[in-house]
């Protein structure tokens, strides 16, 4: 069974930082692109940033320059490193893996197939 596990999430106040993670188990990911997104209160959920399974990363245009996405293999856990945080960037955060194995990471949600939980973030002004 394919679980995703979130965590790191919490209360930080405007200008800081957290490190989300995404702890996946089931099976190995290596080959697959993980996706962030988020979804704050009455909003959809979108996309804030993606590790190709390449090793490359892509990020929402709203949030460039202030977010680092790398993966441990052996761990099978991605991070989202995330500074300067505003209060709009108050949101449940995800974690998902991509639906197809050795393609990029997409910034539409349908193209994920499997989803974390979420972890809260809040930030305070």
């Amino acid at each position: 069974q394919v679980q995703l596990v979130e965590s790191g999430g919490g209360l930080v106040q405007a200008g800081g930082s957290l490190r989300l993670s995404c702890a996946a188990s089931g099976r190995a990911f290596s080959e697959y692109s993980m996706g962030w997104f988020r979804q704050a209160p009455g909003k959809a959920r979108e996309f804030v940033g993606g590790f190709n399974w390449r090793g490359s990363s892509t990020f929402a245009d709203s949030m460039k320059g202030r977010l680092t996405i790398s993966r441990d293999n052996p761990k099978n856990t991605v991070y989202l490193q995330m500074n300067s945080l505003k209060p709009e960037g108050t949101a449940v955060y995800y974690c998902a893996v991509l639906n197809l194995a050795y393609a990029p990471a997409r910034r539409d949600e349908v193209a994920y197939e499997y989803w974390g939980q979420g972890t809260q973030v809040t930030v305070s002004s």
